[in-house]
């Protein structure tokens, strides 16, 4: 796919994963979109990037109405925006704190490939990425309903894929670990977190923001349905 023209919508733009996408999509002649939930934030984002932004929940159907409204018709999809919830054992989480991590991991994707499906499938082209974690392919203490999320979503996307790929629309879904963003602080992650030269050894935003434009690139007779990244300091035993 060629970007010139393209009407992109990242989710969770305002920074980290998302910034780093956003950065390496814009274009002179693509029309880049953020999404997220401060509005400060997002507009110190928008600015920095050049990108247009509108503030929007990503588990609010009416939010992702008014987002696919204000766009209008979209090429690409990006579905970034997660939260890794409360890292603790299940049995020291409330409902509200399950809830809000499924629905932000999985089901405000859903909602927006949802809508984002019925137009690429109409026109016969588009694309959707998914952004998944590492820990949809493994299991650590305290991360069991992050990892049903992520992993829900990985699934999804593969049936997303079959379901649109005879309208020539690509879905792919992306796996990364630890990265260079506020994630590993906000959940605890030990080492990359604590460690700034570790940390420089992690994906950077500009790391993944390369990858999903050489995603989008590819040639439109192939598709990549799943696609994991790692730093090469993490070490998952065994793989």
């Amino acid at each position: 796919m060629d970007l010139k023209g393209r009407n992109i919508l990242v989710t969770g733009g305002s920074d980290g994963y998302g910034f780093g996408i956003a950065k390496a999509l814009k274009t002179t002649d693509s029309k880049v979109w953020i999404t997220g939930r401060e509005q400060a934030k997002l507009d110190k984002a928008a600015a920095e990037l050049n990108v247009s932004a509108i503030k929007a929940d990503v588990t609010s159907g009416t939010d992702w109405d008014r987002v696919f409204e204000t766009i209008g018709d979209l090429d690409i999809l990006i579905n970034n925006a997660g939260s890794g919830g409360r890292i603790v054992p299940v049995s020291q989480q409330n409902d509200d704190d399950i809830i809000n991590t499924i629905n932000t991991n999985l089901t405000g994707v859903i909602l927006g490939c949802r809508r984002a499906a019925g137009i690429m499938s109409a026109r016969r082209q588009g694309m959707i990425i998914n952004i998944s974690s590492i820990c949809a392919l493994y299991a650590w203490p305290c991360w069991s309903v992050y990892t049903a999320a992520k992993a829900g979503l990985a699934k999804f996307s593969h049936g997303l894929y079959t379901e649109l790929r005879p309208y020539d629309v690509r879905v792919t879904c992306v796996t990364p670990s630890w990265g260079q963003t506020a994630f590993n602080k906000a959940a605890n992650i030990s080492g990359a977190a604590e460690n700034p030269e570790l940390n420089k050894k992690c994906i950077s935003p500009d790391d993944l923001g390369k990858l999903i434009r050489e995603i989008i690139e590819m040639p439109d007779h192939l598709a990549i349905p799943d696609i994991s990244i790692m730093p090469m300091i993490q070490d998952i035993s065994p793989m």
